[in-house]
């Protein structure tokens, strides 16, 4: 999208159409780590007031500006306090997995509502041509449900890259000793430098895009495999 920018060609229409996404995909995304957090016996996300989807509660302002260019983010890390599960490395473990996996479910509504919008079309074909105005209609709104499925996708994979802010870096806490997890957090600030170089060179796009296009097809081709039985 910088380059979109920068030589004049910048979609906006495509841009308008991430807003909400954006919002809705980081706000399920923080809550559902708070939910799981307090189900798991840690209310201090509650206390916090961050069992909510509004989105204010939750955008990290850098984490939020990386979504709308590049797709990839982060919102403000919900508080845990790992002493108040009975087992703190299932409690994290399964903390940390709720975010990824509430957008891999939003991702995999989104296409399975594009799948139902290509169904309606390929049955009653005059629904969405009749007018200019339903054309652009069907436009908008498959282009706008295919992005929502693209980019909660891809946000739960950036997210679990074990790095921080990102929640892969709290799984690390459960796969790695103790020892060596917090030798490793004592260059965080380091590690997210190096993070936000990556992302505003492009170095990530190559192999997340390719992580995230192999899941997004093979979760296509299901759906829309389901689909064609009703066509």
């Amino acid at each position: 999208m910088i380059s979109s920018l920068l030589s004049g060609n910048f979609n906006y229409i495509e841009f308008l159409l991430r807003i909400p996404i954006v919002l809705i995909a980081l706000s399920v995304h923080e809550c559902a780590h708070g939910y799981a957090a307090y189900k798991m016996g840690d209310p201090t996300a509650k206390a916090f007031g961050r069992l909510t989807l509004n989105p204010i509660k939750h955008l990290d302002l850098f984490g939020t500006i990386s979504m709308f260019l590049f797709g990839f983010g982060w919102a403000k890390p919900v508080p845990v306090n790992a002493r108040r599960f009975d087992n703190p490395k299932k409690g994290m473990a399964v903390t940390a997995l709720a975010g990824p996996l509430s957008n891999v479910l939003l991702s995999l509504l989104g296409i399975i509502l594009c799948a139902i919008v290509a169904v309606i079309n390929a049955n009653f074909p005059k629904l969405f041509s009749q007018s200019e105005f339903m054309s652009n209609f069907y436009f908008i709104l498959t282009t706008f449900l295919y992005m929502f499925h693209i980019m909660n996708l891809s946000l739960a994979v950036f997210n679990l890259i074990p790095i921080p802010p990102l929640d892969g870096s709290r799984l690390a806490l459960v796969f790695l000793p103790d020892k060596l997890y917090f030798s490793f957090m004592k260059y965080e600030h380091i590690i997210q430098m190096i993070l936000m170089i990556a992302l505003f060179t492009g170095l990530l796009d190559g192999p997340l895009s390719t992580v995230i296009m192999f899941l997004s097809n093979r979760m296509t081709d299901v759906i829309f495999y389901i689909a064609g039985f009703f066509i």
